[in-house]
Order: structure tokens, then C-alpha cells, then sequence
């Protein structure tokens, strides 16, 4: 397992290479300048020649290129150039807001998707699949930012159930150890700023969640109806074994290993979309910082970000590897 586990990191690094160079090259192509996007309407030729040659934009692509792979060799994503602030330092103060709602809307699509999937493969056909099947199109189709709009006026504003934005009430004086909030909450026994942090994930989290939770739906579904065809589970039926034992070791053992690819790609987009949820619900993370970032066009924060999102996906990646080696020790051997 040890040496499956360090092939699949060697191949991280060509992969982490060439996105260097392709994110460098994109950022540069962008229509519009940065220097003019910063000074606005101060801009002049002496303003713009300043700022070009402050953050390195006069210079060959080159050097530029250098320049950048000899900070991200060091760990420095460099400084916004707007705010000042290291892309580093911005990065760490938002991650866990942007971490805490992406695990919430995983957490929710895999806790109802997995077994509704499942249970619509058991009735195939009947009115809870063909109910199933179609929630999830409806699901995958409405847009993130609609649905999350959608839910904020019936939930929030008609309702009055939960709070409409934030990450937790600005009244309660909690205590902030690592800036989860929820887990904080936990860690400090403040279990009262935990259950309003938890009321404040609530709506972000299932907008969010709706769209990976429509595809992992689909995914074990299929897969599960898939298995249940397989002749090993005839035979296992004939052996005369328990259907519980059918069910857990032969059929969503099997069916398991496209799910677990599924949902290891919708962590990346839980990532992405979390620019327009934390926008909706004004919570200061990562997505709205690379919002700003994205209208300003601020070379350091959009390729900081990317980045951040490309090691994620190859962390992810990394440990759905792991788990199918677990899953089928034939992944493994191969």
C-alpha cells in the first residue's frame, strides 16, 4: 500500500508543473490591465508605468515566469494588489469559512445521496425511483446562485427559520480557537455558538450541496442497478446467503467504486461554486474573496486560488486512490 500510495504522489508533480505554466500563461492573456483596474480613475501613464513595474509587469514573460516559480518554490503566492496583503495570509484568515461549507454541502450530498440512490435501485422502475430520477435532473439543472436566492427568501425572509447570511450571529460572543466556528464551538463548550453557526451553514450548505447530491443520486443508482445484474450476486443469492450480507459485501462494495470517483470530482466543484454561495450569503471566505478578485483583476489571488483548488483536486484524487485500493485490492496489484 505504501508504495501505491507513493506512486500516485510522484504523479502529482508533472501535474502541479504544467498548471504552473498553463495558469501563468492564462492570467497574462486576460483581456484588460491591471495596473489601470487598480488606480481607476487615477489612472495616468507615470500611475501606470509605477504600478507596471512595482509587481514585475514590464518586465520579459520570462522573468516573470521565474519571478513566480522561484515564490511558489518558497511558499509565497505573492501580494494582492489591491489590499496589500500576502495571497498566503488572505488565504488562511478565509479557508476555514470556505472549508466549513464545503464539508457541510459534501456531508449533506453523500448522506442522502448514497442511500437514495441505493434505494431507488432496489425499486427500479416503481414510483420511488422514477420520483428519484426525476428530482435529480431538477437538481443538476437550477443554477447555485438561483437556488441559494431561492431558499434565503422562503426559509430566511417568509419563514424566518434561519438567519439569511453570515456565518454566525454578531451578538454572540464566541470564543474562536480555529476559526471553524462550529467546531470551536464544540472544542470551547459554547454549545450554543455552535448550534447558531450550524443554523448559519444550514441554507448555504444545502445550496451548495444540491447540485453533487443530484449527481452521486444518479451515480449510485446506476452503479447499484449495474451490480445487482452481475452474476455474483445470483450466486450469492443461491448459495442461499443472508440478503443483508448480499447487500453490504457484494452489491455496495462493487457499486461503490464510480461513486467514490464522483464524489471526489465534486469536491472541486463544491470549491467553485462556493464563489457564488459565500457572494449570496455574504460569508467572508474564499469564493467572495476570489470574487473581488476576479473583477479586479488581481493576478496574485486568481492564480493563488486556482491553485489552491488544483492541489485539492490532486489530494482528493489522492485518497479516492487510496480508497479503491481498500474498496478492490485489484486496483493495487495493477
Amino acid at each position: 500500500m505504501i508504495r501505491f500510495v507513493v506512486r500516485r504522489l510522484l504523479l502529482v508533480v508533472p501535474v502541479l508543473a504544467g498548471l504552473v505554466l498553463l495558469l501563468f500563461a492564462w492570467t497574462r492573456a486576460l483581456p484588460g490591465d491591471p495596473a489601470r483596474a487598480l488606480l481607476g480613475q487615477r489612472a495616468t501613464p507615470s500611475g501606470i508605468a509605477a504600478i507596471n513595474e512595482l509587481y514585475g509587469f514590464d518586465r520579459p514573460l520570462l522573468v516573470q515566469l521565474g519571478i513566480y516559480v522561484r515564490q511558489l518554490a518558497t511558499g509565497n503566492l505573492g501580494t494582492s494588489g489591491f489590499t496589500g496583503e500576502p495571497v498566503v495570509d488572505s488565504f488562511v484568515s478565509r479557508f476555514p469559512a470556505t472549508i466549513e461549507l464545503g464539508l457541510s454541502a459534501l456531508v449533506f450530498a453523500v448522506v442522502v445521496g448514497v442511500p437514495l440512490g441505493y434505494f431507488a435501485a432496489r425499486r427500479n422502475g416503481r414510483w420511488l425511483d422514477s420520483l428519484t430520477v426525476g428530482g435529480s435532473l431538477l437538481g443538476v439543472v437550477i443554477p447555485v446562485f438561483f437556488l441559494a436566492y431561492l431558499l434565503k427568501i422562503v426559509f430566511a425572509q417568509w419563514l424566518g427559520w434561519l438567519p439569511t447570511d453570515g456565518r454566525q450571529d454578531v451578538r454572540i460572543n464566541a470564543t474562536h480557537v480555529t476559526d471553524f466556528y462550529v467546531l470551536d464551538g464544540l472544542l470551547t463548550g459554547e454549545l450554543d455558538a455552535a448550534l447558531n453557526a450550524l443554523k448559519h451553514l444550514v441554507l448555504p450548505a444545502l445550496a451548495l450541496g444540491t447540485i453533487p447530491l443530484a449527481i452521486i443520486v444518479r451515480i449510485t443508482r446506476a452503479s447499484v442497478i449495474e451490480v445487482l445484474g452481475d452474476d455474483f450476486v445470483r450466486t450469492a443469492r443461491a448459495k442461499g446467503l443472508a440478503q443483508r450480507t448480499i447487500r453490504v459485501r457484494h452489491v455496495m462494495r462493487n457499486a461503490l467504486l464510480p461513486v467514490i470517483t464522483t464524489i471526489g470530482l465534486q469536491t472541486g466543484l463544491l470549491l467553485s461554486g462556493a464563489v457564488l454561495t459565500e457572494s449570496v450569503f455574504a460569508i467572508n471566505g474564499i469564493g467572495s474573496y476570489l470574487f473581488t478578485a476576479i473583477s479586479q483583476l488581481d493576478y496574485a489571488v486568481l492564480q493563488g486560488y486556482i491553485l489552491f483548488i488544483a492541489l485539492t483536486y490532486a489530494l482528493v484524487n489522492l485518497v479516492v486512490d487510496v480508497l479503491y485500493g481498500v474498496i478492490d485490492p485489484r486496483v493495487r496489484l495493477s
